[in-house]
This record gives structure tokens, C-alpha cells and sequence, in this order.
């Protein structure tokens, strides 16, 4: 499994900085394309947090079923790893989610929590970009 992170992507006068990783099946740059664009929206467009959505605009590689993205916390990785405290700045890091349009439907209509509870239900493969929708709406 690859790992994509951003770094610098919040500054330290925002009033919740955040850090994005990205798990891949496979080694691209198109990833890190990805953190960048998301990035750059980040700072340009709305200060994006826990529960936002990010239209990719394409899908998330080649033949993906995933054409958007969804900020989470770091459950992979454990409540240790979501925040650093970095002299008087606490940075929080999220994981960004590769989800299908189907998905984003099921979180505007029942939330954010329900749709992650469908994801660990279903034992969601985060890392298999033409997998089959988690949910059906």
C-alpha cells in the first residue's frame, strides 16, 4: 500500500489546520496530483474539514468508480495519529476517501456517520478503485 500526504497545505494562522494522506493499491503521481488540486482548493476556495466532499472532477484513476472524495477521520491509522501538536498550532490530518457519486448521494441525504457506518459494515476495500458502490440510493 502507498501512502500520499500532504504538507503544507494549512497555515499556521488558520484556525483548523489540516493535513491530508491518500493509501493507494498503487504508486502514481496522479495521487499526488490529486492532493495538489484538493489542496489548492483548500486555499483558494472553501477551507475544507471532518465530513467534506471534494469532486474530483474525473475519476479517481483510470476506469474508477470513485469520482470524488470524502475528508475523514483517520480510522486506519488510530486517534494517535489525527493530530500533532506543533509549537502553539495543533494540525489535524484526515483521510481522504476515494467515494463513488452514489456515496456522496447516501452522505448529503442520511450524513456522515451513517455513511461510514456503511463503509465499516461492509468492510468498505478503500484501496480498489473500480469497486462497487457501498451503497444503493
Amino acid at each position: 500500500m502507498w501512502t500520499y500526504a500532504t504538507s503544507g497545505m494549512s497555515l499556521e494562522s488558520d484556525v483548523e489546520p489540516i493535513e491530508l494522506h491518500l493509501f493507494s493499491r498503487t504508486e502514481s503521481e496522479r495521487h499526488i496530483e490529486l492532493l495538489t488540486v484538493v489542496s489548492h482548493y483548500h486555499r483558494t476556495g472553501i477551507l475544507l474539514n471532518e465530513g467534506h466532499t471534494v469532486n474530483f472532477g474525473e475519476p479517481w484513476v483510470p476506469g474508477s468508480t470513485c469520482n470524488h472524495g470524502l475528508l475523514s477521520r483517520p480510522y486506519l491509522d488510530g486517534p494517535d495519529l489525527e493530530y500533532l501538536d506543533f509549537g502553539n498550532t495543533r494540525v489535524r490530518f484526515l483521510w481522504l476517501i476515494p467515494i463513488t457519486q452514489a456515496e456522496l448521494a447516501y452522505k448529503k441525504q442520511f450524513g456522515l456517520q451513517k455513511l461510514e457506518q456503511e463503509f465499516e459494515s461492509q468492510s468498505l476495500d478503500y484501496l480498489n478503485p473500480a469497486r462497487a458502490s457501498a451503497v444503493r440510493i
